[in-house]
């Protein structure tokens, strides 16, 4: 039985003069899930995201959000949204701030949920700070609390671990899947392609305002094919079998011909005299090699078959 679609977008497009930035992309986001919107700069997703948030008008196209396909406020308060660059007023406190943008979308913060939300950041003690005090880092925490304060039904979150060090990356991703677990719906664009391997159910790539990968993450990379991923000390042996090298010095991951002798590679790497093996494992392509791959025009067949019957 299908899940029920929270977001539907049907033949979309977005022109400024003749340079066309959407070209009839159509995808649905389901209920409770992580959504992947990826693509690289210029792919059009920030456009896209103001449209389905009544920012920009469409040219052409249908953007169904909740069930709507209109702007209705009760819609629009059923939303949060964390944009790539947000700023707020300077001489404001966290708390004003907060209870100010939680005040737009009907909700009346009362001081143990703000607590609850602050303590969770690791903002606890702040309340009364102002904007203009916090680093780059903290007011970007301070921005998603304003998203998810009045605890939306859908989330979008425009580049959410921009500004953040290894630390709060990891916070804020255990914010999300936790929101995930309370059955929010959540809509992500980023270029951290780990974070999305590890977090998203399902994704849509654009490239040049046309959709070029939409569906499971899983059935995509399968699609792909495979890679060598290798933790080693010394230099790698050169072998057959191999169509790109993506190595970082003393890690690497091979990208696979079709049709290659894993086992023979395993054992070439194992007796090899100018390098140490630490680990090394086959498994699926990485999402970073599929996005090269897309960008430069590589596509299977049988992936753009699959894509051509996906749902909207």
């Amino acid at each position: 039985m299908p899940r029920e679609a929270k977001l539907e977008v049907e033949g979309l497009e977005k022109s400024y003069g003749s340079n066309k930035v959407l070209d009839n992309i159509s995808f649905s986001v389901h209920g409770n899930e992580v959504f992947g919107l990826l693509g690289p700069n210029g792919a059009g997703k920030t456009t896209m995201i103001r449209i389905i948030l009544e920012v920009l008008r469409q040219d052409a196209g249908k953007v169904r959000l909740l069930g709507s396909g209109n702007g209705r406020d009760d819609v629009r308060e059923r939303i949060g949204y964390l944009p790539e660059e947000g700023s707020l007023y300077r001489d404001a406190t966290v708390g004003e701030a907060i209870r100010y943008f939680a005040s737009l979308k009907g909700c009346e913060l009362d001081d143990n949920r703000l607590d609850k939300w602050l303590k969770r950041f690791g903002l606890s003690g702040h309340e009364g700070k102002q904007i203009s005090e916090l680093s780059k880092g903290m007011q970007r925490k301070v921005l998603f609390i304003i998203a998810v304060a009045h605890d939306p039904e859908i989330l979008i979150l425009d580049e959410p671990f921009s500004g953040l060090d290894p630390v709060n990356r990891r916070l804020v991703k255990d914010v999300i899947m936790d929101l995930k677990k309370r059955g929010m719906t959540i809509i992500m664009s980023t270029h951290q392609m780990d974070e999305v391997e590890r977090m998203c159910d399902r994704i849509l790539m654009i490239h040049k305002g046309e959709r070029v990968l939409y569906g499971g993450l899983d059935t995509i990379k399968k699609g792909y094919g495979q890679s060598l991923f290798i933790d080693y000390k010394g230099r790698l042996p050169k072998m057959a079998g191999v169509d790109r090298k993506d190595d970082y010095g003393n890690h690497a991951e091979l990208v696979l011909k079709k049709g290659a002798d894993t086992q023979e590679m395993m054992r070439k790497l194992a007796a090899s005299r100018t390098a140490e093996i630490m680990r090394f494992e086959v498994k699926t392509r990485s999402l970073s090699e599929i996005f090269i791959d897309v960008v430069e025009g590589d596509i299977p067949e049988d992936i753009k078959m699959s894509m051509r019957g996906a749902d909207v």
